[in-house]
């Protein structure tokens, strides 16, 4: 762990073993930072802070929602900052914090294996590096813990705005129509988008009602810091508001795309069926004319035949022949007529 002792002329690092001591300076602002809490860091919060056991829990196990327990002399916060992943999966990066009257203690929660270590310090070795710089000077404990937190949102923001950039590219690719092919790819990377958009609204929502329930509830924050409480939680607020009002979008622009593509789709089927209702037309009156025509062959080969029979031979016969042709032509013509088939 690191300990810091913060003053006006700047920030010095001390001793974990001089925390006892540190503690008992009134007017001193100690900051306890460690990367994860472990067996050790746990009997230390519990011995030399007198942290409730409860809370000492929390911060041995990942927590998946933000949470907030208020004591006599303290308050301990949960939040979650978002790390994008492999294939759209969300990061909850937890920071634990115990805010004391003359004391913060920051403690970076278990991170999945995956999560590089110094992601999870971010937010605290910015806060570090403009404090060194003399650009910070936290007068307390809860001004310390803000800043903090503002890093936080902050990065939140950014996050936001960079999915919302990547959201206008995909929009701009269905409204200029260059996509081709297998639609599934394009919309697995919008709902990718859209779910990274929902997980980050859904950590400032928890982050947002977290300070909110701090400001009713921390009795011990001096009046002129309790503006910080309402600042922090118009931040989370913003976050979600932000990142609801995206995701808005990019779900118009699936709706959209979905709608278009299945517009096309309909259209294609409907011009397939009406193609295939043509060639069915084409295919009856084809069928009727043959049927026509084959009749004047049927019956002049009947009458070819080297077969005598009534009228075999004479004009009489091939009067006859001429009138059967042309009454069964006309027969079928009218039935198919009727039937639609001509």
């Amino acid at each position: 762990m690191d300990v810091y002792s913060i003053s006006d002329v700047g920030i010095k690092q001390r001793h974990a073993r001089e925390l006892a001591q540190l503690l008992t300076e009134p007017d001193g602002l100690t900051w306890v930072d460690m990367p994860i809490c472990q067996a050790p860091d746990a009997a230390l919060l519990s011995d030399v802070f007198g942290f409730h056991d409860i809370a000492v829990r929390d911060c041995l196990e990942r927590n998946h929602v933000s949470k907030l327990h208020v004591y006599d002399d303290h308050v301990f916060t949960v939040l979650h900052a978002p790390e994008l992943g492999r294939s759209g999966h969300v990061h909850y990066v937890e920071l634990d914090q115990f805010l004391g009257p003359n004391y913060l203690v920051t403690i970076h929660g278990p991170l999945n294996p995956t999560v590089k270590p110094e992601v999870a310090s971010l937010d605290t070795g910015r806060v570090l590096q403009r404090i060194e710089e003399g650009h910070l000077h936290p007068q307390s404990p809860f001004a310390l813990s803000a800043a903090i937190v503002s890093a936080l949102t902050r990065r939140e923001i950014d996050l936001v705005a960079a999915l919302a950039e990547k959201s206008g590219r995909l929009e701009q690719r269905v409204m200029l129509g260059e996509l081709q092919g297998d639609p599934e790819p394009f919309l697995e990377e919008l709902f990718k988008v859209w779910y990274e958009l929902l997980a980050i609204r859904t950590m400032a929502a928890h982050s947002g009602a977290t300070y909110g329930r701090m400001a009713k509830l921390a009795r011990f924050l001096p009046e002129r810091e309790q503006p910080l409480v309402a600042d922090l939680a118009d931040r989370f607020d913003l976050v979600r508001s932000m990142a609801d009002g995206q995701k808005e979008f990019l779900h118009g622009v699936i709706e959209f795309y979905q709608t278009r593509t299945g517009t096309h789709m309909t259209l294609a089927a409907e011009k397939l069926a009406a193609t295939s209702l043509q060639q069915s037309d084409d295919m009856r009156r084809i069928t009727a004319w043959v049927a026509i025509i084959a009749v004047p062959t049927a019956i002049t080969g009947f009458f070819g035949q080297n077969v005598p029979y009534p009228g075999f031979g004479s004009r009489t016969g091939f009067i006859a022949s001429i009138l059967l042709m042309a009454t069964v032509a006309v027969v079928l013509y009218i039935s198919f007529k009727r039937r639609k088939w001509l």
